[in-house]
C-alpha cells in the first residue's frame, strides 16, 4: 500500500507538499498539485479519511448525542440508530455514537469545539434541553429526534404522539373498555422533562376526558420489575380495571408477568397494548402485543436527511416533521370480558383452559 512518502518521491516534492495538496493547509500552484495528483494516481495513493477531511474542511462524521445507562439500547431505541446509521453511510458519512446527555454539558462543550464532528443527531430530547444551546453557541448543525418544548428555528423529527396515543385509546374504548391504566416511564423521567412521557401524559388525559372517561397514569421505572410494581399500584387504585396502556417496553413484559401472577389473563380480563413498540418486541409476548407500531427506523433515516441538508448548506431551511404509530392489533386486547360478542374479527374462538378441564375431571373422579 503506497504512502505519502512514496507518492513525494515519485513527485519529487517533499512530504509536506504532498500534505499541503491535502488539506489545502497552504497554496500550493497548480504545476506542482498535478505532479502530486498524478503521482498519487500511479501509485493508487488512497489518503486517510481525516486527510481527506481538512481538505474539504469536513470530517465526514455525524455524532448521535443518545444518554446511555445500565439498560443500554432496547429494540425500539436500535430501530432510530440503525435507521440513521443506514442514512448516513448512504451518504458517505460514519455515525458516532457519543453517550451525553443533557448532564454532560463540558464533554459536549470539548466534543463540538474540536471540530471532529459535522453535525450531531439529539435523541432522549428533554423539554428544556440545554444541549440544543451548547451546540448552537459552538455552530454545530443539530437536528433533533424528539421535540423541545420551544421549537422555533429547530429541525426535528418526531413521533406524533397526540395521534398515537388518541388511537390507542380509541381501539380500546371501540372494543368496550372503560376503566383503562396508563403506564408512562418513571416518576423521574416525567419530573426532570422527557418530551415523550410528558405528551403522551397530557394526550393520554385529553383522549380519555375526550370519551367522557377518568384518566389514570401509573409511572414505571424502565425495568421488568418497575413493570410488577406499577401493575400492583395500578390493580390497588384501579381494581376493575380492564385495559392497560403502556409505553414502557422494558417495563411492559413485567406487567405481563404480574396480571398472571394475580390470575388475570391477558386479553380476557385484562387487554393490554404497548406503544412506541418494534414490531420485534410484540413478537416476542405471549400472547403477541397489540402495538401501536414505532416508526423508528423511519425517524433515523429522515433525521439524517434533515441534518445533511443544513451541513451542505451551512444554513438550511427548518424542517420539522411527525409521524405517527401505526396500530397492529394481535393477541393481546379483545373486550371485556362479559362483553356481547366477545369473538371479533380481531380475536378468535377462546381457547380452552385444559388445565381447569384436568382439575375438574379429577374432581368427578373423586366424587
Amino acid at each position: 500500500m503506497a504512502t505519502m512518502q512514496d507518492v513525494a518521491r515519485l513527485a519529487r516534492v517533499s512530504v509536506s507538499t504532498v500534505s499541503y495538496v491535502l488539506t489545502g493547509a497552504r497554496p500550493i500552484s497548480q504545476a506542482t498539485r498535478d505532479k502530486v495528483l498524478a503521482a498519487m494516481a500511479e501509485l493508487e495513493y488512497q489518503p486517510n479519511a481525516l486527510a481527506r477531511g481538512l481538505a474539504s474542511r469536513r470530517s465526514r462524521i455525524l455524532g448521535l448525542l443518545l444518554p446511555m445507562d445500565e439498560r443500554g439500547l432496547g429494540a425500539t431505541e436500535t430501530a432510530f440508530v440503525t435507521g440513521a446509521a443506514a442514512a448516513a453511510s448512504t451518504a458517505g458519512y460514519h455515525l458516532v455514537l457519543a453517550p451525553i446527555g443533557v448532564g454532560d454539558l463540558d464533554e459536549l462543550r470539548r466534543l463540538a469545539s474540536q471540530r471532529m464532528l459535522d453535525g450531531a443527531l439529539l435523541m432522549e430530547v428533554q423539554l428544556h434541553d440545554p444541549r440544543v444551546d451548547v451546540l448552537r453557541e459552538l455552530g454545530v448543525p443539530l437536528v433533533l429526534i424528539g421535540r423541545t418544548a420551544d421549537t422555533t428555528g429547530l429541525s426535528y423529527v418526531d413521533i406524533d404522539f397526540d395521534r398515537t396515543v388518541s388511537e390507542a385509546v380509541g381501539h380500546l374504548v371501540g372494543l368496550g373498555h372503560r376503566r383503562i391504566v396508563y403506564v408512562n416511564h418513571s416518576a423521574d423521567t416525567i419530573a426532570e422533562g422527557y418530551g415523550p412521557a410528558r405528551r403522551t401524559r397530557d394526550a393520554f388525559t385529553a383522549a380519555m376526558v375526550g370519551h367522557g372517561l377518568e384518566p389514570l397514569m401509573i409511572p414505571a421505572e424502565d425495568s421488568a420489575a418497575g413493570g410488577r410494581a406499577a401493575l400492583v399500584t395500578a390493580l390497588r387504585q384501579a381494581p376493575d380495571l380492564t385495559a392497560i396502556l403502556a409505553m414502557n417496553e422494558s417495563a411492559v413484559f413485567g406487567l405481563l408477568g404480574e396480571l398472571a401472577g394475580h390470575g388475570r389473563s391477558v386479553p380476557h380480563d385484562v387487554s393490554v397494548v404497548s406503544m412506541v413498540t418494534s414490531p420485534h418486541v410484540a413478537e416476542l409476548a405471549t400472547p403477541a402485543l397489540t402495538a401501536m407500531n414505532s416508526p423508528g427506523s423511519a425517524l433515523g433515516r429522515l433525521a439524517i436527511e434533515t441534518l445533511l441538508r443544513h451541513v451542505d448548506s451551512g444554513d438550511g431551511e427548518i424542517h420539522q416533521q411527525l409521524l405517527p404509530c401505526a396500530l397492529e392489533v394481535r393477541g393481546s386486547s379483545g373486550p371485556p370480558r362479559g362483553t356481547a360478542g366477545e369473538i371479533t374479527q380481531n380475536q378468535g374462538p377462546a381457547v380452552p383452559d385444559m388445565e381447569a378441564a384436568r382439575r375438574r375431571a379429577a374432581t368427578r373422579r373423586r366424587a
